[in-house]
């Protein structure tokens, strides 16, 4: 981002990030700005890539998907190619909400939702044994989230925000 953000930048995305339906009226009336300074600077944030993408967070249990499992998982060989390979296989297997290269033992850690454990094993032997790169898999199913967000700690970034706005 060519500017830094300042404290208005930085309420705008608290904003946004706990309540993305907010429209540019209220977050501006929020952060004491005008309708369309306060859309630029949306804006700016959209095109600088701060902003990502807005989405609408949903209640899985209700839904039925209320079973969540952490997996490490260990490659046989991590090649570069195995490691591709798996990369792109995972960005398609919707259950798989998250995946992250780790440090350690393990090569990945997935988090994966579904409806049970027997879907839970059907998946974990049809879509990531069934690709043939996997030589372990450890897993540790969630009794109760204790915390979950996906808010981004904005209060860290103070240090490095500009004062003005």
């Amino acid at each position: 981002m060519s500017e830094p953000l300042d404290a208005v930048d930085t309420k705008i995305l608290d904003l946004i990030q706990h309540d993305a339906a907010l429209s540019v009226a209220e977050i501006a009336d929020r952060v004491g700005l005008s309708s369309s300074p306060c859309w630029r600077r949306i804006k700016r944030l959209e095109d600088s890539g701060i902003i990502q993408r807005r989405v609408t967070i949903l209640d899985r249990d209700k839904l039925g998907l209320g079973f969540e499992v952490y997996c490490t998982v260990k490659l046989s060989l991590p090649t570069k190619d195995n490691l591709t390979a798996f990369e792109t296989a995972i960005g398609k297997l919707p259950e798989v909400v998250q995946c992250a290269t780790v440090t350690g033992s393990a090569d990945y850690e997935l988090r994966i939702v579904t409806r049970d454990m027997h879907a839970f094993d059907d998946f974990l032997r049809e879509k990531i044994l069934g690709l043939g790169l996997v030589s372990n898999i450890e897993s540790r199913i969630v009794i109760r989230s204790v915390k979950n967000t996906t808010a981004a700690p904005l209060g860290l970034i103070s240090a490095y925000v500009s004062p003005q706005g």
